[in-house]
């Protein structure tokens, strides 16, 4: 047996065969224990090659990500993290734990308040009670800086180390927490008065699942996700994600330590005056570098371009943005900057673009209240040749509200602004 668990290859072997039996339906109570005893503990970097196979050898990841929470539920107790590493205050990964640590937190407080309308008749007025929990939701909804801080600047970092398969199933298993608790949330709101019984129903419904899948999602990231990237991932790699963070947010908790790597990266990307008074020319004219980057981030609306090998090359950086950019997804594959249940709708515009059916898409929707306009443009050379995808996302609610006129001469008549 002792051989058997020191042959890291036959160890992943039988961990396949373990995650297949699951997927075939076997209860992970009955898995779990024959992993105990087979296997002793597993390191989690096991546990992410594994994945990696399943989803190489033609397991599709929606698959697994059905099943994912099975996966953990029967190695739980059987999974090795003893020889993940330390961090330092400040380092990302310290962060992504401080928030996870006030996550459990309000999760631990919500739970609590459940006990206490466990407890009451089952006509008693719960109304104040809900309206608590309903705060602590408030709190969790923060949950999505810390997912999309994971998704748009630490996933790049993984893929680049050839580590694509674990990122896709958790970047799901993130939507699968977003919309549990934004169904709650709606269900929360929309409570006026409410008797004990009925709040035990609200939550039995949809306030538990919502709980038990964030707690699902702390687990994985501590003992497997950030275990493995402490192991994976450069100091200059977390430098650049630290540098970024802050652009993104954080979850209830906000960071106060400077963290920086041992060795100072070099600064690179500084232009030289040099550089800046060199001409791009163009068949209308010609602009320095600075003054073409100046007018790029001026313009009223995001631009993103896509080149024509599906990676993403360049972003402006306006004062207003629509949606995250971080300079993490430069080089990044773009049917990776999306999650997975829309990644099919991706691939189907830049196939049309690419065989010349389409030449644009446009979408439009209502985010936070605003009306946003995003379009993708296919960009080609004089030939018809194509070389990528453009996407423009622009806030057209104010613009949409405009009546009557506006003219030019109005400018300056009262206090520098515009006079219909």
């Amino acid at each position: 047996m002792s051989e058997l668990i020191d042959n890291a290859q036959m160890r992943k072997e039988i961990l396949k065969q373990l995650i297949k039996r699951l997927h075939q339906g076997q209860a992970p109570e009955e898995v779990q224990p024959q992993l105990q005893k087979m296997l002793g503990r597993v390191p989690y970097s096991e546990v992410v090659e594994v994945e990696q196979q399943l989803i190489a050898d033609g397991m599709a990841v929606e698959e697994i990500l059905n099943l994912c929470d099975l996966h953990s539920t029967a190695m739980r107790e059987a999974l090795d993290t003893s020889s993940q590493k330390e961090v330092s205050a400040g380092h990302p990964v310290d962060t992504f734990r401080k928030e996870n640590e006030a996550i459990v937190g309000e999760i631990t407080l919500t739970e609590h308040m459940i006990e206490r309308v466990a407890a009451m008749a089952g006509n008693e007025d719960a109304t104040e009670l809900v309206g608590e929990i309903r705060v602590r939701f408030s709190r969790l909804h923060d949950v999505d800086k810390h997912y999309s801080r994971k998704e748009n600047l630490l996933f790049p970092f993984l893929e680049k180390h050839g580590i694509d398969g674990p990122p896709k199933v958790m970047w799901g298993k993130d939507d699968e927490v977003r919309e549990l608790l934004k169904g709650a949330a709606e269900a929360l709101e929309a409570v006026e008065s409410v008797t004990a019984e009925e709040a035990m129903s609200l939550i039995d419904l949809v306030i538990r699942p919502a709980l038990e899948a964030l707690k699902e999602m702390v687990f994985k990231e501590e003992n497997i996700l950030f275990p493995m990237t402490l192991d994976t991932l450069s100091d200059q790699e977390w430098h650049t994600i630290y540098k970024q963070s802050a652009g993104i947010g954080f979850c209830i908790y906000d960071p106060t330590d400077e963290w920086q790597p041992s060795a100072q990266p070099e600064e690179s990307g500084a232009q030289t005056e040099e550089a800046d008074a060199a001409a791009v020319h163009f068949g209308s004219g010609s602009l320095t570098p600075l003054e073409l980057e100046r007018i790029l981030n001026t313009i009223p609306f995001d631009l993103t371009f896509v080149g024509a090998d599906d990676r993403v090359k360049y972003f402006t950086q306006g004062r207003e943005r629509i949606f995250e950019r971080n300079r993490a997804i430069i080089g990044r594959k773009v049917q990776m900057c999306h999650p997975p249940k829309s990644v099919h709708i991706v691939q189907r515009i830049l196939e049309d673009f690419k065989s010349g059916r389409q030449d644009s898409a446009p979408f439009w929707i209502n985010l936070g209240g605003r009306f946003i306009h995003i379009e993708y443009y296919a960009v080609r050379d004089n030939n018809g040749k194509y070389l990528g995808t453009l996407e423009v996302s622009q806030d057209l609610t104010e613009k949409r509200a405009l009546e009557g006129e506006q003219r030019l001469l109005s400018y300056g008549r009262k206090e520098g602004s515009f006079e219909v």
